[in-house]
């Protein structure tokens, strides 16, 4: 498949960068006038009509001769993104565009091509929904007190607990599919609506068969640790959840707690990691959504993938992050939703530091899984830029749940997950004009997806 004609191929990262921190997330490659070229689900070329010396309107020579690769230094035309950004440091391959017996040949037709969306947080296998607390909150309740009167996570806990697998399976998969045709192509999917052992592995269950149904790439996280599950003490449940631990690994890629006021404790936290280690799985934690919990700095010590929500931090967490490994993960949608503070993201950019943006979609906190809404969130209500935005939830979320050396960024050798626009959109149209329809065609390691 080759796609022609496009104004702006965007989030061009070199082989081997996973990540972008600081200014550097200020930086977008952006190729103008432009084709690429997939093979197998992968990008394998991609280049600009410019650089290829092409005088004619289309780049596409209607040889089948074998494409000569020809590198052409385009710094000119890889140029700055909408917002300010530097000049992309990329030489890419020149002409590589002749097409091959039984090729598909997309017109862009001027629209911008960018890599779909990584979603690193996400609770999309529920059951049934929770619009009752939605009208609580309108009624003033907080998220804390929905769930101190026995509400919030422990009434969806309640609720799967009485769908069967088929049900849960089939509900989830219309989020899932909801989600990949607003351009997201890589979602991580917790568990945590379970709370016991039998419902904890349903959900693990179900979320191994999404990730075998569909394109996106798909990581599951056990998330037992997400509230004490009905019938248990605080103490015994802590138990319970390490005891979990063996058969979740052979389920599960990731393991997480919410060790936020209410919920678990820092040193509740620490012996479920410890026991995560010893499975193999390693730490992304949910930390300061309610408040400034410990929970940072105890992910980062076990050397958490990510630490998300950070709606309420302080200077400590920032220093806590600095030289790890760890992502910041924000997630405006909660915040949104909930009506509580929104992530201080601009100090942590400032401080030198990574982020990343999910959608947290779930049916209490974030019934959205709209990555494209988080960031025109971000831009409105956390003040950074569409630049930032974008690395965030692009290559960086893609780092917080692992895959960033499989897609989040053109890049030869990347999957194709890729969201084609409508003509005449740029990143900084993206977020301002938050709700015009502007998808012409999502691609999912190289499929098709519907509307």
């Amino acid at each position: 498949m080759i796609i022609k004609n496009i104004a702006e191929l965007v989030g061009i990262v070199p082989q081997g960068v996973l990540l972008k921190r600081g200014e550097e997330m200020s930086e977008v490659g952006i190729l103008r006038n432009a084709w690429l070229r997939i093979e197998d689900g992968c990008i394998v070329d991609f280049g600009s009509r410019e650089a290829a010396g092409a005088q004619e309107d289309s780049v596409i020579s209607q040889t089948t001769a074998a494409p000569e690769a020809r590198s052409a230094d385009t710094g000119d035309s890889c140029g700055a993104a909408q917002g300010g950004t530097t000049p992309c440091p990329l030489r890419v391959q020149g002409d590589s565009s002749s097409v091959d017996d039984g090729e598909v040949v997309i017109d862009a037709e001027g629209g911008m091509v960018m890599p779909a969306f990584c979603d690193s947080h996400t609770h999309v296998v529920y059951a049934g929904s929770r619009e009752g607390e939605f009208l609580d909150k309108i009624n003033g309740l907080s998220y804390e007190q929905i769930a101190a009167r026995g509400g919030g996570i422990l009434n969806s806990a309640d609720l799967l607990h009485r769908t069967s697998e088929d049900e849960l399976y089939r509900q989830s998969m219309e989020r899932v599919r909801e989600m990949m045709s607003a351009g997201t192509g890589a979602i991580e999917i917790k568990s945590g609506y379970g709370l016991n052992p039998a419902d904890e592995m349903k959900m693990l269950r179900v979320i191994k068969r999404i990730k075998e149904s569909v394109p996106a790439l798909v990581r599951a996280t056990f998330l037992g640790a997400h509230a004490v599950g009905r019938g248990y003490t605080h103490e015994d449940y802590v138990q319970e959840v390490i005891d979990m631990m063996p058969d979740a690994a052979g389920l599960a890629d990731f393991l997480d707690v919410f060790c936020d006021e209410g919920f678990f404790t820092p040193e509740d936290t620490d012996r479920i990691l410890a026991a995560g280690t010893v499975c193999g799985l390693r730490a992304k934690i949910h930390a300061n959504e309610l408040g400034v919990s410990g929970g940072v700095e105890v992910g980062v010590r076990h050397g958490a993938l990510s630490v998300d929500h950070l709606e309420r931090t302080t200077q400590a967490q920032i220093d806590a992050l600095r030289g790890s490994d760890t992502m910041p993960t924000m997630l405006p949608g909660s915040s949104f939703f909930l009506g509580i503070p929104f992530g201080d993201a601009r100090s942590f950019i400032a401080a030198g530091l990574p982020l990343a943006l999910a959608s947290d979609y779930n049916p209490g906190s974030s019934p959205s899984g709209d990555m494209r809404f988080v960031m025109a969130l971000a831009c409105i209500r956390m003040r950074i830029t569409p630049a930032q935005a974008f690395n965030a939830v692009t290559l960086n979320s893609a780092y917080a749940m692992g895959v960033s050396g499989e897609t989040g960024s053109v890049t030869q050798g990347k999957r194709a997950d890729l969201i084609l626009t409508r003509p005449g959109w740029n990143l900084t149209r993206l977020a301002y004009n938050y709700s015009s329809p502007y998808i012409k065609q999502v691609f999912v390691a190289g499929q098709g997806i519907a509307g």
